[in-house]
C-alpha cells in the first residue's frame, strides 16, 4: 500500500459526515462546546481531515472571526440558517464593511422578489380586465 493511501485510510475514520453542506456566504448556527455561535461563513479551505471553515460574527460591535476544523469534536451541532447569494469563495471584503453594508443577500429573498415581480403585473391585468 502506498503511503498516501495509508494516510487516507486513517483519515477516513475521523472525517465527520453528519455536518450539512454549506458554502461561503451562508449563515450558519452551531454549538461550540457550551455556547451557540451564529455567523457568516467567509471561507472554506483544505480537504480531508484538515478541512476548515472561517465563521465571522459581530460580538459587542466588534467583528470576530473563528476558524473551526470540520473534524473538530468541539463543534457538536451545525445548521444552515440561510443560504447567501455570493459570487466569491473568499468573502474577505466583509471585513471592511459595517452595519447594513456587511449583510449578505440571501437566496430566499431573491426568490421571493422574483415571485412578487411576476405577481404584480398579473394583478394589474386582472384589475384592468374587470
Amino acid at each position: 500500500m502506498h503511503a498516501s493511501k495509508e494516510v487516507q485510510a486513517v483519515e477516513e475514520k475521523y472525517i465527520r459526515t453528519n455536518l450539512p453542506a454549506f458554502r461561503a456566504g451562508d449563515t450558519v448556527r452551531g454549538k461550540d462546546r457550551i455556547q451557540y455561535v451564529e455567523g457568516v461563513v467567509i471561507r472554506k479551505s483544505g480537504n480531508g481531515i484538515t478541512k476548515t471553515f472561517t465563521l465571522r460574527k459581530i460580538s459587542n460591535g466588534v467583528g470576530v472571526e473563528i476558524i473551526y476544523p470540520m473534524a473538530s469534536a468541539t463543534v457538536s451541532s451545525l445548521e444552515v440558517v440561510s443560504q447567501g447569494d455570493v459570487r466569491r469563495a473568499r468573502l474577505y471584503y466583509l471585513r471592511g464593511l459595517s452595519g447594513k453594508a456587511a449583510r449578505v443577500k440571501t437566496k430566499d429573498t431573491l426568490a421571493n422578489a422574483k415571485k412578487n415581480a411576476v405577481a404584480k403585473p398579473g394583478a394589474k391585468k386582472e384589475a384592468a380586465a374587470h
